[in-house]
């Protein structure tokens, strides 16, 4: 299957603008129509999840293009394992991730609760900063 700029860009809800940008650094592959018009293929779709996966790691645009480069020459043992080293990084980045979500969900939840009980009436409402001074300050979660 053969996608348009704006079919590649609407099936992985981003911009035309940044499949461009992305296709110019020579990070996603993609060919040309008769009019000289970009267009995508399944491998196109292959690389561009690729690319959303590291990017959703945290890898910047340079690190991706490292391992897209790196993925691009002859298959060797250090290519392998220079790929390998570089998904390592960013497992571990996606770890922190979870776990720096779980703490604010966990925040959130507390929030929620407090809200709850001002609600309900059992406790005054506190949450307005405008209020708070240096003795009702809320203790700060990082």
């Amino acid at each position: 299957m053969v996608y348009t700029l704006r079919q590649f860009a609407e099936m992985f809800h981003t911009t035309g603008h940044t499949i461009r940008y992305y296709t110019d650094i020579g990070l996603l592959p993609c060919e040309r129509d008769a009019g000289n018009r970009r267009v995508f293929n399944e491998e196109s779709v292959n690389w561009m999840q690729g690319i959303l996966c590291l990017k959703g790691c945290g890898a910047s645009i340079e690190g991706i293009k490292e391992y897209a480069d790196l993925c691009r020459l002859p298959e060797s043992e250090d290519t392998l394992r220079a790929r390998y080293r570089i998904i390592l990084q960013q497992r571990e980045q996606a770890y922190r991730k979870v776990e720096e979500a779980k703490a604010t969900a966990a925040y959130m939840d507390d929030k929620v609760r407090h809200y709850e009980a001002i609600l309900s009436g059992r406790i005054p409402d506190d949450t307005n900063p405008e209020h708070w001074n240096a003795d009702a300050r809320p203790e700060r979660h990082a």
